[in-house]
């Protein structure tokens, strides 16, 4: 009898996908807090085109980052059907705009490939890797760089 390799469950993580248009993201789950409908935000002055404001959150100010905007996307159109996912950012706590959220994956380290090589400077700072899952290709995404240091003081 064949003996299935055991899979340590040290080498797994989970992963929550989402979408930005046609493309597919996830983070992990241990940075993401909640997940909520979108809220019209205030726009706040002089704030990067990536901000699109700020909403009320419990009685917490809580700064919304439109994902498309920050990685080089066209800026997203806000509408019922986005979503907000609030995530961990380093030392801040902010919300991360996008189309919708897909899916809870869990996925073994292993199979979460290399940034490729192609890729810019830009793309690599965000992008931890990538996952070809079930026809899928889905970027891992580091929130460490989401916000460049004089912007996560503003914010």
């Amino acid at each position: 009898m064949i003996e299935k390799p055991k899979i340590d469950a040290l080498s797994m993580r989970e992963l929550i996908s989402f979408r930005i248009g046609a493309q597919e993201f996830c983070v992990d789950i241990m940075s993401v807090r909640e997940i909520r409908g979108w809220t019209p935000a205030t726009q706040l002055p002089h704030s990067p085109g990536f901000v699109r404001g700020v909403i009320n959150l419990r009685g917490a100010v809580l700064s919304i980052i439109d994902l498309a905007a920050r990685f080089g996307l066209p800026e997203t159109e806000p509408s019922a059907r986005h979503v907000i996912i609030v995530a961990q950012v380093g030392p801040q706590v902010v919300g991360l705009l996008v189309d919708a959220v897909s899916d809870i994956l869990t996925v073994s380290n292993d199979s979460i490939q290399p940034t490729p090589d192609v890729a810019s400077d830009m793309a690599r700072s965000f992008v931890r890797g990538v996952l070809a899952l079930e026809g899928r290709m889905i970027s891992l995404i580091g929130l460490d760089n989401l916000l460049p240091a004089p912007e996560r003081v503003a914010a």
